[in-house]
């Protein structure tokens, strides 16, 4: 049986494992945080992902997969350990070093070493190559090495994970073989072969796509409002055009992806101007979204605003780089209250509330993640519990008529020229 040492037991390493050992292979999972491995051990996850939890604990049970905060022997292994930004927007690869670091005592003859992890183009080459040669063994004939990016959609990782075409980039001919035996086992996408870096800067397009089509939907935003003009509804016309897929303004963008790939790109070149440009005007819109609270609270003495969601999307409770973060923190220093709720949520930067107490004499419910339960909530008996009864929702996802027929004063994000 074919055994492979996970490294980062995370939104991607843990996935990938039990998927792996589900399917046969012996999985040796490793995180250095001791918490992390007794959760696991336990037969628990520590992140919110729908279905994981039945395949981690089948994972187990089976036998086929252990966890355990030191690495071990093994056939291959795959890092899939956190790339953050530093301070200045460049990759933090601390991570990805000390993981490729720890498996130098364990690699032999024959080895493959997998980074999943999403970095800067040239980091499987220029960094990962030099670490490994450490070993005494020939990178590439002795131990092989490829770069295979994770691709999938937070909510939907254990189905993309194994139908998604998946990228793999070997540092030669040899590596990616090696590297195509495995997800073969696995994926019933396609298996794209490639070279190291190509792999890692298409993996980077793919968020920088998005994000910068985001910028541009948020700068229309912007625009309609200098010019008392409903965005979404010159978004909705122009979209009508064949060949015009406008994507919708939003309070900023958030999660370890959209908000950080770019900058791995801008990092090393001049030439990524376009991608620069974007992950500002993309970086703004917190701001941009505070200055249009204190328009609605300018004549409100000590107001309180009632935050719903603070993941960087809905129906995750992925906090990473969420641009509710950003704005509650803005408003806190401008001496605004801030009731905090979000059901998907249990530690977070501010204190969060239940439902009721963080509507009590409230200003204004401002809506910045699009989770399902923020659906069915009853505007009637929210609005008992306010002060004001505003409501500004940034995601366009609520049925604004509901609320306004609950007395609710309703402003959505891009519609500058309407009451809803």
């Amino acid at each position: 049986m074919t055994k492979i040492c996970v490294l980062g037991l995370g939104y991607i390493g843990l996935p990938s494992a039990s998927i792996f050992a589900t399917n046969g292979f012996h999985v040796v999972g490793v995180d250095v945080d001791s918490k992390v491995v007794d959760v696991l051990s336990k037969g628990h996850i520590h992140i919110n992902e729908p279905g994981l939890k039945t395949v981690v604990s089948a994972a187990i049970q089976s036998g086929n997969m252990i966890v355990r905060q030191v690495p071990e022997p093994a056939d291959v292994f795959i890092i899939a350990v956190p790339t953050p930004l530093k301070e200045d927007n460049a990759a933090d690869l601390t991570y990805v070093l000390n993981a490729t670091e720890s498996i130098l005592p364990f690699l032999r003859k024959g080895n493959l070493v997998i980074l999943e992890s999403t970095c800067p183009p040239r980091t499987t080459e220029d960094i990962l190559v030099p670490i490994l040669q450490k070993s005494g063994y020939e990178i590439g004939d002795e131990i092989f090495l490829a770069h295979c990016p994770e691709r999938v959609l937070p909510g939907n990782i254990l189905y993309e994970f194994v139908n998604n075409d998946r990228i793999i980039g070997g540092i030669n001919d040899n590596s990616s073989h090696k590297a195509r035996e495995i997800y073969e086992k696995v994926v019933q996408g396609n298996l794209l072969i490639t070279d190291a870096t190509s792999a890692e800067m298409a993996k980077l397009m793919e968020n920088t796509y998005r994000d910068v089509n985001i910028a541009l939907a948020n700068e229309v935003c912007r625009v309609a409002y200098d010019l008392n003009l409903d965005a979404l509804e010159i978004i909705r016309l122009a979209n009508m055009h064949p060949r015009v897929n406008l994507h919708q303004p939003g309070p900023g963008v958030g999660g370890h992806c959209l908000a950080v790939d770019p900058w791995f790109i801008v990092e090393k070149s001049d030439n990524a101007k376009l991608i620069r440009l974007s992950r500002e005007i993309n970086t703004a819109m917190p701001n941009f979204v505070v200055e249009l609270v204190k328009k609605m609270l300018d004549k409100t003495v000590k107001p309180k605003i009632t935050v719903l969601g603070v993941t960087y999307k809905g129906n995750v409770d992925d906090v990473r780089e969420s641009p509710a973060t950003k704005i509650i923190r803005e408003l806190k220093q401008k001496n605004v209250e801030v009731g905090i709720y979000d059901p998907y949520v249990k530690n977070y930067e501010f204190e969060l509330s239940n439902l009721e107490d963080a509507c009590i004499s409230s200003d204004l419910i401002l809506l910045l993640a699009d989770h399902k339960e923020f659906k069915y909530l009853s505007a009637n008996e929210l609005g008992l519990l306010m002060r004001n009864k505003q409501l500004f929702d940034t995601r366009n996802y609520l049925k604004h008529s509901k609320w306004q027929d609950a007395g609710f004063s309703v402003k959505v994000l891009g519609k500058n020229n309407q009451n809803s």
